[in-house]
This record gives structure tokens, sequence and C-alpha cells, in this order.
């Protein structure tokens, strides 16, 4: 599979569409994040010319942030900013199948947040994607659309 079809894929399936509900920074939904963290990641490993696999990081960030819950919500777990890296590798795990590499790039993405420390070039360019993206995300709204 390439890069493009694993990201078909993943956010054509029912269980990925479920991330729509769920907002993430700001505005943004889980599913758009996760999208813009995707191509973030894979154009700067395309600025920076770097060999990597681009269907683990393709998979990996689509996937980073699948913990399945609102986590504004009083009753979701609590001190999410630590734990649910591990929540969404195991959810990714458990509905498509994740390579170890790829566990590893999900669950490490919060550094230094979180004590896993990323490992590979996928691991660091998905860190770095998803500070940049987050920090974007809070500080900017979409634009309400006129009814």
């Amino acid at each position: 599979m390439t890069d493009i079809e694993i990201f078909q894929q993943i956010t054509s399936s029912a269980n990925y569409q479920k991330t729509k509900n769920f907002r993430q920074h700001g505005t943004y939904s889980v599913y758009e994040h996760s999208i813009y963290v995707c191509q973030t990641a894979l154009k700067l490993s395309d600025f920076l010319h770097l060999k990597i696999n681009r269907n683990s990081l393709t998979k990996a960030a689509l996937l980073h942030d699948y913990f399945l819950y609102d986590w504004h919500d009083k009753e979701s777990p609590k001190l999410h900013g630590f734990r649910h890296a591990k929540i969404a590798a195991d959810n990714a795990k458990r509905d498509y199948g994740l390579t170890k590499k790829e566990y590893r790039i999900i669950a490490s993405h919060m550094f230094p947040l979180g004590w896993r420390i990323p490992t590979s070039k996928e691991a660091i360019l998905l860190t770095l994607a998803d500070k940049y993206c987050a920090t974007r995300e809070s500080f900017r709204r979409k634009a309400k659309t006129k009814k």
C-alpha cells in the first residue's frame, strides 16, 4: 500500500469518522487536527529530504490522537496530556493493527510530557508536527460560516 492508500483507508473507516465528534484544540476536531499533523509531518520530511517510512509516518500521524473520548469532558480520563498517547496507541493497534515501530511512534508523540522518548526519525517528525499544529490551532479559530 502507498501512503495515500493508507490515508484513504483510515480516514474513510467508520471508527475513524468518530474522531470528527471530539474537539481537540480550539475549534478543531481530532479528525481535522490529525490530518493537519499528518500533512505537516510529511511536508517536513520532504523539506528535510529525510529517508523515512512514509507508510508508518502516515499511519501513526493519523492515529496519534485516536483516544476516542472528549478530553474536555469532566468524565474523561484524568491527566489526558500524560496518558492519551498510550491510550491512542492501544486503540490504534486494536482497530488498525500496528507494527512495533508505529506503536512506538504514537506512544512517544507527547514527549517531553510523556516519558516515552521518540527513537526514530518518524517519531521525531510526528512529535514536532503535533506541537506545531497544536500551537497554531490553539491560537487560531476557524471562520464561522454564514447560514
